[in-house]
């Protein structure tokens, strides 16, 4: 693995370092876990609707953050899945998202929102949670600035959707499921991208309530009596929709979150040294407002190379 660092390019080109006659380069990052799974009903017919799973981690430093310098070497690319949605012994929150790494920086994965009358999971952002319960913590482990958003809190039968990169989850309210935390645009690809939105929650019965929206790739959740949540969108970080409430025969499933991203960001000068692997991730080249820039979009696990 290469030595790579934050610091800013001045440094590494104050000391003359090279790796092999290839100067160091300084590179922008947009790091995404992926996201909670959302509330699972399936466990019994609860009329209470289950909660949003919260947004994968959000980590940039584009535009104006600390960049990542990278010498001649190899790194390898984590890209986190979504978690799972299922209905634990006893009830409690879905699976949470899996962290995505690059170099220094991990984003952690959203956290899993919760069955009927529990508690969502802290996260990168936090699941929303049921009956009556506050929504789980975002921002788990702390980072700055923060990763994500708190997830949403719950009404007496309707759950809190899952939070966002760009705002807590909303709380539930009589029977409709609280909507998830909205996302955040990017614009490191050149071209603006809103991502990390949490999940909405399911709605209640016999309220027959509506399931809460998302966007930003969340999925919404289910609508009452006995929706299934929708997924998160694959490589968003969206979370996944909690089930909606239903009766003794109807039961609901909560939906997975998405899979998380990682996209580089570096000068188009250094473009021709830069290779990416597997080949379902791409190297593409972007006009930006400082000339052409060099991307590297990675969907799955793998490595970037520079030399």
């Amino acid at each position: 693995m290469p030595l790579n660092s934050t610091r800013g390019a001045g440094s590494a080109k104050a000391f003359g370092f090279t790796a092999g006659g290839v100067a160091p380069v300084d590179v922008d990052f947009l790091v995404i876990a992926g996201g909670g799974g959302g509330g699972d009903n399936a466990g019994g017919g609860d009329t209470v609707g289950a909660a949003g799973g919260g947004a994968g981690g959000y980590r940039t430093s584009f535009p104006g953050g600390t960049k990542i310098t990278l010498i001649k070497g190899t790194t390898p690319i984590t890209i986190g899945g979504g978690g799972n949605a299922s209905y634990p012994p006893g009830g409690g929150p879905s699976p949470s998202g899996n962290p995505s790494i690059f170099s220094t920086i991990t984003s952690t994965g959203g956290g899993g929102g919760a069955s009927p009358s529990r508690v969502g999971a802290t996260g990168g952002s936090g699941g929303g949670s049921s009956y009556g319960n506050n929504g789980a913590a975002g921002n788990t482990p702390p980072t700055s600035p923060p990763q994500g958003n708190n997830g949403g809190n719950a009404g007496e039968q309707a759950a809190g959707g899952g939070g966002g990169a760009g705002g807590s989850g909303s709380p539930g309210s009589g029977g409709t499921g609280g909507a998830g935390g909205n996302g955040t645009a990017s614009l490191i690809t050149g071209s603006p991208v809103s991502r990390a939105g949490g999940g909405g929650a399911g709605g209640a019965y016999p309220n027959n309530g509506p399931g809460g929206s998302a966007s930003s790739g969340g999925g919404s959740g289910g609508n009452a009596p006995g929706g299934s949540g929708n997924q998160g969108t694959d490589n968003t970080g969206g979370g996944g929709g909690g089930g909606a409430g239903g009766n003794s025969t109807v039961t609901a499933g909560g939906a997975p979150g998405g899979s998380g991203i990682i996209i580089i960001r570096a000068p188009g000068a250094s473009g021709p040294r830069f290779s990416v692997s597997p080949g379902t991730n791409t190297k593409t080249t972007s006009p930006a407002p400082d000339g052409a820039a060099t991307i590297l979009t990675f969907t799955v696990s793998g490595s970037a190379t520079y030399g």
